[in-house]
């Protein structure tokens, strides 16, 4: 039966290929969900090492990618949803390609999870591991409050087998997973001394500074100690490991921390911590999350923005501009942006320099926002190919910084991709 039902949903993957539905579709998924609603759960039972499921308001995309690499450097085969379709459709979409005669050829599966389609998930398959990043104000007008999200990832927790990898500096996470009988063990990653000033959750968003209490050690956390001069440094058990990453941004080093957790708890006695640390300084951004695209001799970054912490992290993390830099902000309102816009308002733009240019659906609204901040803005056009186009033509000698929601970032990835040289 899954051989057959895996043999239709081929077709359909490649006939959506062929129609340039694109690679991410989730269409295939759908077909195959319909047809046989036990399918995924019957693929992935196969699995001899099981399911890592990673979840969370930030970070999803990069972390799972993450742990994808640093497993399969150790010689693991790993299935993953790299094209960022988090629901379940999307990981059979994802899946079909791989199957050999109804076989997935892989020995564990790292899927990143929509908050609210993981709880779909985890009544088909339970995870072996569970990876909770964070719960952070996003698409308020889908998700409602937070602390229902929070409760979406507790419901995650419980159903997991084997171990839970929790935020420790997550407050909400924290009390609802000690709080609930989850059977599972609890491991854990966050961060401490000077690294922690770099971090705020959403009630400590606009502290100046931020008080940093010592914490007992803890054998079972994996915690970003230090960041200095692009070195990120994670104490793990006893021992310090520092290295420099190419992943773009701070909120990456708190993600190696996590990913580093989830690898101790696969692993076991087998995780060689210098050996997983050493492997983080070689992992390039994910898709559109940090990335570099080079056009002729100009290169362009593009940076994933979605609510209002992410996009505050990302803006200290790129720092400043120069004269000849132009920093192009690109605002969808579609579904998957979310259609409220207004957590722009609790972003600080104060003291962004370069140029600066708005683009999408809802650039007259950001052009406003950052005239509240007295940030000037050069040209406001609201068609993102158009605008894409011309932040390059006017690029001669600096740098170009995009920052975009999901929809804005898929449309000006592609824009960049017709246009240039590949990302780096």
């Amino acid at each position: 039966m899954l051989w057959i039902i895996s043999l239709i949903g081929k077709m359909a993957y490649w006939l959506t290929r062929s129609l340039r539905r694109g690679h991410g579709s989730a269409l295939p998924g759908l077909i195959v969900e319909k047809l046989y609603p036990a399918f995924l759960s019957r693929l992935l039972a196969q699995l001899p090492d099981g399911v890592v499921l990673v979840s969370g308001t930030n970070g999803k995309t990069t972390t799972t990618k993450i742990i994808t690499e640093l497993l399969r450097a150790d010689g693991y085969r790993v299935f993953t949803n790299p094209s960022g379709s988090n629901y379940v459709r999307g990981v059979i979409s994802a899946a079909l390609p791989q199957m050999r005669r109804g076989k997935l050829q892989a020995d564990i599966a790292v899927l990143e999870l929509d908050e609210a389609y993981a709880t779909k998930f985890v009544d088909q398959v339970a995870p072996r591991y569970s990876l909770l990043l964070n719960v952070l104000r996003d698409q308020l007008d889908r998700f409602g409050e937070i602390d229902h999200t929070a409760e979406l990832l507790c419901y995650v927790a419980e159903r997991t087998k084997q171990a839970v990898i929790v935020n420790e500096d997550d407050p909400r996470l924290c009390q609802l997973v000690t709080d609930q009988k989850i059977r599972a063990k609890l491991a854990w990653f966050g961060y401490d001394g000077r690294a922690g000033q770099h971090y705020r959750d959403d009630e400590e968003l606009h502290l100046a500074t931020k008080e940093i209490k010592k914490k007992a050690i803890n054998a079972a956390a994996v915690r970003l100690v230090d960041l200095a001069n692009g070195t990120s440094t994670y104490m793990i058990g006893d021992q310090c490991y520092s290295v420099k990453l190419r992943l773009f941004g701070i909120h990456n080093a708190l993600n190696c921390a996590a990913a580093l957790s989830v690898v101790r708890q696969v692993e076991g006695d087998k995780f060689d911590a210098e050996q997983a640390v050493e492997h983080l300084g070689v992992i390039k951004p994910a898709y559109g999350r940090g990335e570099i695209i080079t056009v002729g001799d100009t290169d362009v970054q593009l940076i994933l923005v979605k609510n209002p912490s992410g996009f505050q992290i990302s803006l200290s993390s790129a720092g400043n501009a120069s004269a000849d830099d132009i920093t192009l902000i690109a605002i969808n309102d579609a579904y998957a942006d979310g259609r409220d816009v207004s957590w722009l308002w609790d972003v600080s733009f104060v003291g962004l320099d370069g140029s600066i240019a708005v683009t999408g659906s809802r650039a007259a609204d950001m052009a406003i926002r950052l005239r509240y901040d007295d940030v000037s803005v050069a040209w406001v056009e609201p068609d993102i190919q158009t605008a894409v186009q011309r932040l390059v033509r006017r690029l001669s000698g600096g740098e170009g910084r995009i920052f975009a929601t999901y929809t804005a970032m898929l449309s000006i990835r592609e824009t960049l991709e017709q246009m240039g040289n590949g990302a780096k």
